[in-house]
């Protein structure tokens, strides 16, 4: 079985890093599962880890009043869920449910930021690949905004 700093090293996102690095986020990480319909966590929760998706899809969304939940991404095998474990005050921004069965690896927020302390480097490495996270979901949220309250017509 391949150890999980080889993993991280073969991943776009962690592309780059040097070797020492990975097994620092290595040492953060940890497997889990989530059955289908089951939420990874819900907005406003305490944001303490990041996941990386190895199988299965994630929706990510947030909740309409009136209208239910309204799917901001999916996410597939290969996308990192979660960015609220770097910004303070560390809460969830959005809701995440496991569209299908989930196999993730979960990395500890608090064990990151205390790498990141230590080697201002690593954290800033990550603080601009989580940067791109974060855009990246802000346009998602832009454009369903944009489709549920345009103009019909």
């Amino acid at each position: 079985m391949q150890e999980l700093d080889a993993i991280l090293a073969q991943h776009p996102f962690f592309q780059g890093l040097a070797p020492e690095d990975l097994q620092l986020i290595a040492g953060c990480g940890s497997n889990m599962h989530f059955d289908e319909g089951t939420y990874l966590f819900h907005e406003g929760d305490t944001s303490e880890r990041f996941f990386l998706i190895r199988h299965g899809r994630v929706a990510v969304e947030i909740s309409s009043p009136g209208r239910g939940p309204l799917t901001i991404e999916t996410l597939k095998p290969g996308d990192i869920l979660g960015w609220s474990w770097l910004v303070p005050p560390y809460r969830k921004q959005f809701d995440a449910r496991a569209v299908d069965a989930v196999r993730a690896t979960s990395f500890d927020g608090a064990c990151i930021r205390a790498k990141c302390e230590t080697d201002p480097r690593l954290g800033y490495e990550l603080l601009k690949r989580f940067a791109q996270i974060i855009g990246h979901r802000l346009q998602a949220a832009r454009l369903q905004l944009l489709d549920v309250y345009g103009k019909r017509g």
